[in-house]
């Protein structure tokens, strides 16, 4: 079985490409064991995202599955796996700067990575953001990146590498801006099938060594309990409050409206990621670049997409709590124009030097690669930011 290579992606994404793409299915067992419990994704009112598959398109009818975790969320997997290593892969970077703002909880990052702006290049704090003082808009980095899109992507390749290959939406400057939508070419998904059972809560006590009296009334500042008394009294922004709001007392969990979803036993867990050449193809750097260099820039986008695959999943890895998986058995299918072929992807020196090899070739090709291998662009937020930030996080006295 043959190692996918640096001419196998350049081939498969230029623009007179016939192959389709790349398909890597795996197995996953949880952290106990086949069978056992794990916890998927939970969403608004306690539920999982379940569905029906066809396992099978012989099978006569489809079969009951939960989304463990879906592809938004296998997104910003990759996007940290690639932003944990960035500084050995060399990946460009801009960084929100929040050291500025001191009554930041300590649980909030003073940081925030372009690997972790939710809407990647289309994201509200780049649009609230400034270097050195001015406008994030109004400088010439701002201007190309608010300006990109799929057929003028030079500044996403250089710039936000993760836009172009996960998607974006740019609509958060306005309604009479521009709306540019990049759909993903990389889509990843971890479902479970055959759920034993998917309606079960978590039924238990929280218990107290003193066990406090939760009957007892007592005034309290929801935003910092710090201070607080027994009764009713005069504290600042304080309304009446019970002991159990405040943490003391046994509280049971025991109706199924209190009781959080459970873990699910599953008869197979299955992750899905492909990468879709098409998709790819759509993507252009722009007037006054060749076809050569457009196919070297997607498939340093593949590259990318395959390394951050393998750093991300190719090891035992946790979604959450209760839910720690491992890959028992990967295959990689490459989508050819002559049909489908068993590839290998090999290992993380494997794709890592496969990154390397893409990189060299899009810098040879003329692809602009101006933040690669470059220490991150620091940017400060704005005032309307910095009071935004300071209405949510208010500073307390000490």
């Amino acid at each position: 079985m043959s190692t996918i290579t640096l001419p196998d992606l350049v081939s498969g994404c230029a623009d007179d490409s016939f192959d389709t793409g790349i398909r890597i299915d795996s197995e996953l067992e949880p952290i106990g064991g086949r069978g056992a419990s794990v916890k998927p994704a939970v969403y608004e009112g306690g539920a999982y995202q379940q569905d029906k598959r066809w396992a099978d398109p012989a099978d006569e009818e489809p079969t009951e599955v939960i989304v463990v975790d879906n592809v938004p969320s296998q997104a910003n997997r990759l996007e940290e796996a690639i932003r944990h290593h960035r500084a050995e892969l060399g990946a460009p970077e801009l960084i929100l700067d929040l050291s500025g703002i001191p009554q930041l909880p300590v649980h909030l990052p003073r940081s925030i990575s372009s690997w972790h702006f939710p809407h990647r290049v289309a994201d509200a704090y780049l649009r609230d953001s400034q270097i050195d003082g001015e406008d994030f808009e109004k400088t010439e980095l701002g201007r190309s990146l608010l300006d990109a899109t799929p057929w003028s992507a030079a500044p996403l390749i250089a710039w936000f590498p993760g836009a172009a290959l996960y998607g974006f939406w740019q609509s958060h400057l306005g309604s009479k801006r521009a709306q540019t939508k990049h759909a993903r070419a990389w889509v990843s998904e971890i479902v479970g099938w055959r759920p034993a059972k998917s309606d079960t809560k978590v039924k238990g006590l929280k218990g107290d060594p003193l066990n406090l009296n939760t009957d007892e009334v007592v005034t309290s500042n929801a935003a910092d309990r710090f201070g607080w008394d027994i009764g009713k009294v005069k504290l600042e922004g304080a309304k009446t409050d019970k002991l159990s709001e405040m943490g003391h007392g046994q509280v049971p969990f025991m109706r199924d409206d209190d009781a959080a979803a459970a873990a699910v036993s599953f008869g197979r867990i299955t992750q899905r990621a492909t990468v879709s050449f098409a998709q790819l193809r759509r993507l252009g750097l722009g007037s006054g670049y060749s076809s050569a260099a457009d196919a070297a820039a997607r498939a340093l986008l593949v590259a990318l997409g395959l390394h951050a695959h393998v750093l991300a999943f190719g090891r035992g890895f946790a979604l959450r709590s209760g839910a720690d998986l491992r890959a028992v058995d990967t295959t990689v299918t490459w989508l050819g124009a002559e049909g489908d072929e068993q590839r290998s992807l090999g290992g993380a020196s494997e794709t890592a030097e496969l990154l390397r090899a893409a990189r060299e070739r899009a810098a040879l090709s003329g692809v602009p690669l101006d933040a690669w291998g470059s220490e991150p662009v620091r940017l400060t937020p704005k005032e309307s930011l910095c009071r935004a930030i300071a209405a949510t996080w208010p500073e307390f006295d000490e």
